[in-house]
């Protein structure tokens, strides 16, 4: 007898396999299919959810959507794009929202009408929103269940006809009654419990025998959990005879960081890895690259090559040998990896070589359908300890995503124009949050770089905003002591703006140098600006480390700008993040103590020229900036 389930339809969201892994985690068994999916796959479904999308539903290219779902005598549930799909399939009107909404906004109920999908649930209440399009008139039959500010059908039902949909995104942490929804719907659909992580343990590593069959496997270890967890799942099911680690230095890593995870792997066990230098050839692969995408590319080719020539040099018979890694569903999502995503950016485990092996069959991705915080409940479960298990993640790619680079040739006239847009954009904005002293102070600048950000499931690049508040002496510059009006200042520049995706804090320029020295330098990814990099990203760390704060965080990136007054120094952006899922992320806040602590440490080092913090949400920026 087939397991009863929840069938989402992924209709290119970032967030579609969230959701699904949302009803996993509460005990429900859920499956991801196409919007176009035959009705044979919904056997045994007791509801479904319409997924988020890129796509705006009046675009020319759409997902291709099987309208007769509709017709199905099954719950449905549809979640911002979703939400779309559901109105129109009864009539309803959806176009260009007056007021795009990014970030959190207040959902408040409608007092006149009950529904079951918030039974239990306080009338206002904090959702995460990631929408420009919006529902203008409400399709035959539904009744206004919640609003907010700038979205007057935020939450509808139709209990005739067993159809909810709602504009905000419950499957993120950062809607708390999230979770309580989906539990409402589930309860709606009468569906039960049958999901657990002793399954999913199982399951995964029943696939990883059934993937190599009598094969052995070769394993790209990074040294992050992803891997690591990786590493170890594979140990459990082939044994470590069937598995080898290959730990790449290639000059992309954290200062000491090679040393550090060979001496973590054999203190927990592991015997059965092997660590090459190959620093020299990731930086000749990446020399004079200035364009993100092409970084990333050069890298994962790269690993190709060093892999081929590993395995050429421990004498591996490659037709006995898979490749395996640690990629995680937001990998593939990012990389537009599924039929109706956006590509947000490109993976190195998704570049064009590795694209050949997996068409061959010859890779195996044990992690590919979790989430960071699954995977970290699975290394618990196989017994790895918290220095493995907790450590912040770090890409393959290492350090070299965060040095963003420029020819000094590419700035063009269209540059100089959204630039001066941008400005424009942030000179309009009004900042009533804060006391009139820090208003009082307040500058604004835009920085003349681009970051990748992503806003209603598509990539953005554009410049980030810059809040400059009084200056405190020694080349310090004050940071407001309330986390939520910094919040609300950098939502308020990014949800109106075209050419802005961030908003950064100034805390720190070093005495004696003007906003007029600061320019754009040429500057590329090599070791001498790795070499800085390391030193500004070890003083943050370390400080972590020694407060505890490195346990209470999701990540910290040191994100290296060539932004300076000559091309020997530069600018550096402090990256906290808290999250839970990768795909969204609110900004760390930091005590003073910690954050003077850092700052006092960097403005020793002769190199650095400023310091920014990034106070920005995901959406509408990602982690990193490249």
């Amino acid at each position: 007898m087939s397991r009863s389930k929840i069938v989402v339809l992924d209709f290119g969201s970032q967030y579609a396999h969230l959701i699904a892994k949302r009803f996993r985690m509460l005990g429900y068994y859920s499956e991801i299919a196409l919007p176009s999916t035959d009705l044979s796959v919904f056997e045994n479904c007791k509801g479904i959810v319409f997924s988020g999308g890129p796509s705006s539903v009046y675009d020319e290219k759409v997902p291709e959507f099987n309208s007769e779902i509709l017709n199905l005598d099954i719950p449905i549930l549809g979640l911002c794009y979703g939400h779309y799909i559901v109105q129109l399939g009864y009539n309803g009107k959806v176009g260009k929202a007056d007021v795009g909404e990014f970030g959190f906004a207040q959902l408040t109920l409608n007092p006149q009408v009950k529904s079951p999908l918030f039974e239990g649930i306080e009338p206002v209440q904090q959702v995460w929103m990631s929408h420009q399009d919006g529902v203008l008139a409400m399709g035959e039959g539904f009744e206004v269940v919640g609003s907010t500010k700038d979205c007057p059908f935020a939450a509808t039902q139709n209990l005739a006809k067993k159809r909810f949909s709602l504009q905000c995104h419950c499957e993120v942490k950062d809607t708390p009654c999230g979770n309580q929804i989906f539990e409402n719907f589930a309860r709606y659909c009468a569906m039960e419990k049958n999901w657990d992580q002793n399954t999913v343990l199982q399951v995964i590593l029943d696939q990883i025998k059934k993937d190599a069959a009598d094969k052995n496997v070769l394993l790209f270890l990074s040294g992050g959990v992803d891997s690591t967890i990786t590493f170890a799942l594979l140990n459990k099911a082939l044994g470590q005879d069937r598995v080898l680690g290959l730990h790449i230095d290639n000059g992309f890593m954290r200062k000491n960081e090679s040393a550090n995870v060979s001496e973590a792997y054999h203190k927990f066990g592991f015997q059965n890895f092997i660590v090459e230098d190959a620093s020299e050839s990731f930086l000749k692969a990446i020399s004079y690259l200035t364009d993100p995408q092409k970084k990333r590319m050069a890298v994962g080719e790269n690993f190709i090559t060093v892999r081929n020539e590993v395995v050429a040099k421990q004498h591996l018979d490659e037709s006995q040998w898979l490749l395996a890694q640690g990629t995680l569903y937001p990998d593939i999502i990012e990389s537009g990896g599924t039929k109706n995503s956006n590509t947000i950016k490109t993976h190195h485990n998704r570049v064009e070589g590795i694209q050949e092996l997996i068409a061959k069959g010859l890779i195996i991705e044990p992690i590919r359908d979790l989430y960071k915080d699954e995977v970290r409940a699975i290394g618990k479960k196989l017994g790895l300890n918290d220095e493995l298990v907790m450590r912040h993640p770090f890409p393959g790619p290492g350090l070299s995503i965060n040095v963003l680079c420029n020819d000094g040739k590419s700035w063009s006239e269209k540059d100089d124009e959204e630039f001066l847009a941008a400005q424009k954009e942030l000179d309009a904005v009004q900042f009533d949050m804060f006391c009139e002293h820090c208003t009082a102070d307040l500058k604004r600048s835009v920085l003349p770089v681009r970051s990748v950000g992503v806003q209603g499931d598509f990539r953005t690049y554009r410049f980030p905003a810059v809040l400059t508040f009084g200056h405190e002496g020694n080349g310090f510059y004050h940071l407001p002591k309330i986390r939520e009006k910094v919040e609300a200042a950098s939502s308020t520049v990014t949800n109106g703006a075209k050419f802005l995706n961030r908003t950064c804090i100034k805390l720190y320029q070093k005495p004696g140098v003007n906003d007029e020295d600061m320019k754009l330098q040429e500057g590329y990814c090599d070791k001498r600006r790795l070499d800085q990099l390391r030193e500004v990203d070890n003083i943050v760390l370390t400080q972590l480390h020694k407060t505890g704060w490195y346990n209470q965080i999701f990540q910290h990136l040191t994100i290296d700008l060539p932004y300076a007054t000559d091309k020997n120094k530069a600018s550096f952006v402090l990256r906290p993040v808290c999250s839970e899922d990768v795909m969204t992320a609110r900004f760390a806040w930091w005590p003073k103590e910690l954050m003077d602590s850092i700052l006092q440490q960097i403005a020793k080092l002769d190199f650095v020229d400023a310091v920014y913090f990034d106070a920005t949400n995901k959406p509408p920026a990602t982690f990193g900036w490249e």
